[in-house]
């Protein structure tokens, strides 16, 4: 079993058309996938409001380099082009943890680096699976609640639908 937990995001052209595609890209192992959030950007911050959805996915055959691969395909498929570490993008996808995997390969660390810090993804994690756990960082309520609440409100709940 390979259950994984991706962060998707968006803030350029078509936001929640990106997002339908990345989901499009895993929809048969799609477990849960969170409301749609708007953020401030993170890095770079001179740059559009992201929208972000967190999903839990489950493979059997697919390790946590194939979820890598899955995400770089459906960024590919979004037109991304990386020219600014941080800055804006059609479609980001980060595989944040994978059953506990742990790994310093500079191409995918794991658990992804920052996630600690990033209500962005923390708040809608939490949404879809209350009780979760961050390898290595401990349980996402308290990361969350360790996190400014100014952090905390910046994450937006729109009623953007993923399904239409």
């Amino acid at each position: 079993m390979s259950r994984a937990v991706l962060s998707l995001g968006s803030n350029l052209g078509d936001r929640l058309g990106f997002l339908r595609l990345a989901l499009d890209a895993v929809r048969p192992a799609l477990v849960a996938v969170s409301s749609v959030y708007e953020t401030k950007a993170w890095g770079v911050e001179d740059q559009p409001d992201f929208l972000n959805v967190v999903c839990v996915v489950d493979d059997p055959g697919r390790d946590h380099w194939a979820w890598l691969r899955t995400g770089q395909a459906a960024e590919q498929a979004a037109g991304r082009v990386r020219e600014l570490r941080w800055g804006p993008r059609t479609l980001d996808v980060d595989v944040v943890t994978v059953d506990g995997v742990t790994s310093a390969d500079p191409e995918l660390l794991l658990p992804h680096p920052g996630t600690p810090e990033r209500a962005s993804v923390l708040v809608p994690w939490l949404e879809i699976e209350p009780d979760a756990v961050l390898p290595g960082h401990g349980s996402l309520a308290t990361l969350l609640a360790a996190r400014p609440a100014s952090d905390v409100e910046s994450v937006r709940r729109t009623d953007l639908d993923l399904q239409a």
